[in-house]
């Protein structure tokens, strides 16, 4: 099989209300969407949700002419092609083109060898993954965490055995919300707790202590991502596992965080740091220091369905939970691109069945998306 065409179609759907977290309140989901057909018809599907704009034209300019005609199961070969056109954008968009076309090109791949993706990476290692609740997120116009016990309960009467709310409002508020939904939920859920890059290193460490009686299995994103010495003066400073990196693209951001201890879970997401073969790098790395791996999940059903294929073949680690690491990021929101494109639904035990379909394991098509197509383009062999 060899590429013969590459689509791209530029989504955009409006929230029914405002969602934030302690940077910003977000009114829309953007993404773009890679599709590649291959000369026998069969497609793959790939996805971005960083600057889409900006990475629609790098797609058509700068990849498209390194892909068409080439044989979508030498995705080692095609990703190094499209990564060595970055010159010194190392760590932008010419890394999360190629993660996008990387994921379509594994998609296409195995849908031609009729085998999931899972396979294609070496083979699950496990059918089900425990998944977490990616909420509750800020409500705008009044105390950001009002409505939390409230949608909490929701998340654990639909089966949920984790749980991470966005804080960061104050350390104060942060204590408090912590508190109240350990008592709500009980000893046996997990809380993790997603700060997003919100505060400086002493706002964090407070936040932190005032939120260690909750028994947390971690806080994610404590200060600004490229701040190496504020995550190391957070981990140093509270008990509590750090997470972070899904704003890192490359091999090196973290390299320079797991090699000086300022994370103990890293948390790359496929849609940003490369595609599969990005993440494989990663993946490698992270497990030279025994550093668990945890995919961040954010954009469509088709990042959703990459992420749970890469859990899939990730190994287990005891991250001091009940249950084994790794975990998958379960988009809770009111997210059409997900949710109305279809993702598997939560088993009762709180864990998300891996597709054993061929490709990614979903059907998806250009007339799937038109409602929220704001613009798509078309480029043939």
């Amino acid at each position: 099989m060899r590429v013969v065409e590459i689509r791209g179609y530029r989504l955009r759907c409006d929230l029914p209300e405002p969602m934030g977290n302690s940077l910003t309140f977000y009114r829309s989901r953007d993404a773009l969407l890679i599709e590649l057909i291959g000369n026998d018809g069969t497609n793959g599907w790939g996805e971005l949700w960083a600057s889409p704009d900006a990475c629609s034209t790098y797609i058509r300019t700068a990849l498209t002419p390194l892909v068409l005609g080439e044989n979508p199961r030498e995705t080692g070969r095609l990703w190094r092609r499209m990564v060595d056109t970055a010159g010194f954008d190392r760590r932008g968009v010419a890394i999360v083109s190629s993660g996008a076309v990387d994921i379509a090109l594994h998609d296409l791949a195995a849908r031609e060898l009729g085998v999931p993706v899972s396979a294609l990476l070496g083979g699950a290692l496990r059918k089900q993954v425990l998944a977490y609740a990616s909420g509750p997120f800020f409500m705008p116009n009044g105390h950001p965490y009002r409505n939390y016990e409230r949608e909490v309960e929701s998340h654990l009467k639909t089966g949920f055995r984790a749980i991470k709310p966005r804080a960061g409002f104050t350390p104060r508020d942060d204590g408090q919300m912590a508190r109240t939904l350990r008592s709500l939920m009980g000893p046996d859920i997990s809380l993790m707790i997603d700060l997003n890059q919100g505060y400086t290193a002493p706002a964090a460490i407070q936040s932190g202590h005032r939120m260690q009686e909750a028994d947390l299995l971690w806080i994610e994103e404590p200060v600004q991502p490229e701040d190496v010495v504020g995550y190391q003066t957070v981990a140093r400073a509270i008990p509590i596992a750090i997470a972070g990196g899904e704003a890192w693209a490359t091999l090196s951001a973290f390299r320079e965080f797991i090699s000086h201890g300022a994370i103990a879970i890293a948390q790359p997401d496929l849609a940003f740091c490369g595609g599969f073969t990005g993440f494989q790098r990663i993946q490698a790395l992270a497990e030279a220091f025994d550093v668990p791996l945890i995919p961040h999940v954010w954009g469509t059903t088709v990042n959703f369905h990459a992420s749970l294929h890469m859990t899939a073949v990730l190994p287990a680690s005891r991250g001091g939970a009940r249950v084994p690491f790794p975990y998958m990021e379960y988009d809770v929101t009111p997210n059409p691109l997900m949710h109305d494109l279809g993702i598997p639904p939560l088993n009762s035990d709180g864990t998300v069945t891996v597709p054993d379909k061929p490709g990614l394991g979903f059907t998806l098509s250009g007339e799937s998306v038109q409602r929220w197509l704001i613009d798509s383009w078309s480029m043939r062999e």
